[in-house]
């Protein structure tokens, strides 16, 4: 049955005040808990102060394995409405509208609350990531299995709260995980199979400074439409002591990627991170464009020692250069305003081979669709090469695949709209695959020592930008 906002948000306040009174309940005991098995609805997911649109997206779709019923603990305010909005959004759309129950409790003690009921098995966290780290490492302690927006940490400091929650989540027995999403987008994913074919790419280059041997960058906008609608931003978004910079934050997708697709399935450990360089600049917001994407009149006193000549400046972009097991990569996150017309966040990516470069694209020429190049180096046998190219790629898992000569040493690969799905839909393949690992009862031997050197490296990354001023 569709449901509109006002019985949502009545259901919200209506279940606060009731979960106020009367005694606390018991304490449920801290052992390991019971092993999923994949039966419909035994997921029940507790969602842990959404401020960020993402703790919404996770919701887009409904799963068998995840119980329709939701309880979320938050304070209550702006964030927690536009949550609820999103929520009820899928619930009502006219094209495969979501069944979402939610159940809100909003006291100031909504952590401890959650913690001591403990309603569901899963806790999705995605907001303000001052707070990320001390709430993810408390779920675990709770024997709570944790899905966790990125970044999951923002500064060096706070590092080893996360390294010390994953050895916890370990002994409990629960999984904690963090939503890569792209790691779904299909241009990566075949760059990714692309590069470990002998015959294509050859072998990963050890690269230098001026041509690492990978090199990321992720183009992103403060003002952005989400599910049709344009998004509301919190005014913490833009304190980078609340959300972090840019270096520490959209990095970590950047960062996950070179470990994913250099070293495939493969544990990279801090040892294997050498520092070379990075650096921080900041994007510059006038009060209007921070009144559209915020809908405030004025800045909070929190951003005042941010904001110069009446302008806003948010440490929102960063690279960091280092070598991972030798190879040297390159990762850079920039933030602008508003994207030009018809285009959107987009991703540049490059893997440098002995025989070939794999080559992400989306600017202009490409319509601002991902596409992905292989460009022979020089010197090779040029129709053995596209022989073997032609006969890989359409030996590739993916349906319908083609290449296309651009000229003699460039190819590219066509990929059908069908397999070109959009960001927000990643979230549901990211929830698909959690569930898949939650009822195996385990993630795969790489990730969790993969997630501590990931965030090893930004917040290393952030450490030595800071001090390079």
């Amino acid at each position: 049955m569709k449901k509109s906002l006002f019985p949502v948000m009545a259901l919200a306040v209506t279940v606060a005040f009731s979960s106020c009174g009367g005694g606390k309940p018991a304490k449920k005991e801290d052992s390991k808990p019971a092993p999923f098995t994949g039966a419909k609805g035994e997921v029940k997911i507790m969602t842990l102060d959404p401020g960020h649109f993402h703790a919404a997206l996770v919701q887009k779709n409904m799963y068998e394995q995840v119980s329709p019923e939701v309880f979320v603990y938050a304070p209550g305010g702006d964030d927690l409405k536009e949550h609820l909005g999103r929520i009820d959004g899928y619930n009502t759309r006219s094209e495969s509208p979501t069944a979402w129950s939610e159940k809100v409790y909003t006291g100031n003690d909504y952590l401890e609350k959650m913690l001591s009921e403990k309603p569901g098995n899963v806790v999705v966290i995605s907001g303000n990531n001052r707070i990320k780290t001390d709430y993810i490492r408390k779920s675990v302690e709770a024997g709570l299995n944790v899905l966790a927006d990125k970044p999951m940490v923002i500064t060096a400091d706070k590092f080893p709260v996360l390294e010390e929650a994953f050895k916890v989540a370990q002994e409990k027995g629960v999984l904690l995980y963090d939503i890569m999403t792209e790691r779904f987008s299909v241009t990566t994913v075949l760059q990714r199979e692309l590069s470990m074919i002998p015959e294509v790419f050859g072998k990963l280059d050890s690269g230098t400074v001026e041509k690492p041997a990978v090199e990321k960058i992720s183009v992103h906008y403060f003002y952005k439409d989400v599910s049709g609608k344009a998004l509301v931003r919190p005014a913490w978004f833009f304190d980078v002591e609340q959300q972090g910079e840019g270096i520490v934050d959209v990095t970590t997708h950047l960062v996950d990627l070179v470990q994913w697709i250099c070293f495939p399935e493969q544990i990279v450990q801090k040892s294997d991170i050498e520092m070379i360089a990075a650096k921080r600049w900041p994007t510059v917001l006038s009060k209007d464009e921070f009144k559209e994407v915020t809908l405030l009149e004025k800045y909070p006193d929190y951003l005042s020692s941010a904001v110069k000549d009446e302008k806003l400046n948010v440490f929102a972009n960063g690279e960091i250069l280092y070598k991972i097991k030798g190879a040297v990569a390159k990762v850079s996150a920039i933030w602008d305003y508003k994207a030009p017309e018809g285009s959107g966040d987009s991703h540049y990516s490059i893997m440098r081979g002995s025989l070939s470069s794999l080559k992400i694209r989306q600017g202009a020429e490409e319509k601002y669709d991902p596409t992905l190049y292989i460009i022979a180096k020089e010197g090779i046998d040029l129709n053995a090469f596209a022989t073997n190219l032609d006969k890989t790629v359409k030996a590739l898992p993916q349906a319908g695949l083609a290449i296309e000569n651009v000229n003699k040493t460039t190819w590219k690969v066509v990929i059908p709209a069908a397999l070109k799905v959009g960001h927000e839909a990643h979230f549901a393949q990211v929830m698909a695959k959690y569930l898949e690992y939650l009822k195996d009862g385990k993630l795969p031997e790489w990730e969790v020592p993969n997630m501590i050197t990931k965030y090893y490296t930004t917040t290393l990354g952030l450490k030595l930008a800071k001090e390079a001023k």
